[in-house]
């Protein structure tokens, strides 16, 4: 599995539509992509991240050449969320433990 990190700046005055956005937009187009495994969306104030884990680095290259993915990223911008540099970083896992996703494939 490959954990894929993205980072940015969100105006502050703006983290509500941001958080409304990733929740509406984002969260589903990932969840459709091929390979993708889970989403964790996270901040720090206006300091942004969303952690995708995938099956493999050609999912993640294929991500690229999404075209779902290029019309989130799209909107995104346009919506002048981001005020800061954007920034990938990609890193092989090799230890998964989530409690919450075991409760709930076992119903609980």
């Amino acid at each position: 599995m490959i954990a894929r990190i993205w980072s940015t700046k969100v105006s502050p005055a703006q983290l509500d539509d941001y958080e409304a956005f990733a929740e509406k937009i984002s969260l589903p187009m990932f969840r459709k992509q091929p390979g993708c495994e889970g989403v964790l969306m996270f901040r720090d104030g206006g300091s942004c991240h969303v952690l995708t884990l995938w099956q493999s680095q050609s999912d993640i290259d294929a991500l690229a050449t999404s075209p779902s993915y290029a019309e989130t990223v799209g909107r995104i911008v346009s919506a002048g969320f981001l005020t800061g540099d954007q920034a990938t970083r990609t890193y092989e896992t090799h230890l998964l433990w989530v409690a919450r996703a075991e409760e709930e494939a076992a119903g609980t």
